[in-house]
């Protein structure tokens, strides 16, 4: 797991940024504490092998690798446990389908959320939540590309086997800039 000031990869290095967050479903900046951001090589090269994700599409499920997914573009992944789940369902998703255009005026030119979940099952949670083309709804069913990036989570304990983290990153053309673990697990504040 990762901790503010720890590093995993030679020429990591911590800054201090600003964050966007979303808070009782507002968009809000604040200063972010230490993030973790990671020199060209060697996020480029975690981010490009991680895996390969799938989209639901009219054609149904179609592979999406993360290379491709993170290049040449500003990407803000946010990850969460499950779809459907009440927490993710109520506050996290909507809160980034709301401020997908407030997002996007800063610079952000995609907005994904990411699961362990199916194709099938992200491609209706984004129904229902009406994510339409403001989050692309990735599937990381094997929990492949969350293993990757280290931000697992064992969920065997109630039911859900691996799972991701609840976290949010910016990736700018390959790289990773910043990173954000939930500091409460399985909590949300109201």
């Amino acid at each position: 797991r990762i901790r503010s000031g720890e590093g995993i990869l030679p020429g990591e290095r911590i800054l201090r940024s600003w964050n966007v967050l979303f808070h009782a479903g507002r968009l809000c900046l604040t200063e972010l504490e230490d993030a973790l951001v990671r020199g060209p090589s060697g996020v480029r090269d975690l981010l490009e092998r991680g895996a390969t994700l799938m989209e639901m599409t009219d054609k149904g499920p179609a592979p999406v690798p993360s290379a491709d997914f993170f290049a040449g573009k500003k990407v803000v992944l946010f990850a969460l446990p499950g779809a459907f789940t009440p927490t993710c369902s109520n506050q996290h998703l909507p809160g980034f389908v709301k401020n997908a255009d407030a997002l996007k005026a800063k610079g952000v030119d995609e907005i994904a959320c990411l699961s362990v979940n199916d194709a099938f099952v992200m491609g209706a949670w984004g129904n229902e939540q009406n994510a339409g083309d403001a989050v692309r709804m990735l599937a990381d069913g094997n929990a492949d590309f969350t293993k990757a990036v280290g931000l697992e989570m064992d969920g065997s304990s109630f039911g859900m086997g691996t799972r991701s983290l609840r976290y949010s990153m910016l990736v700018d053309d390959g790289v990773l800039k910043t990173l954000n673990i939930e500091s409460n697990p399985g909590g949300a504040e109201e």
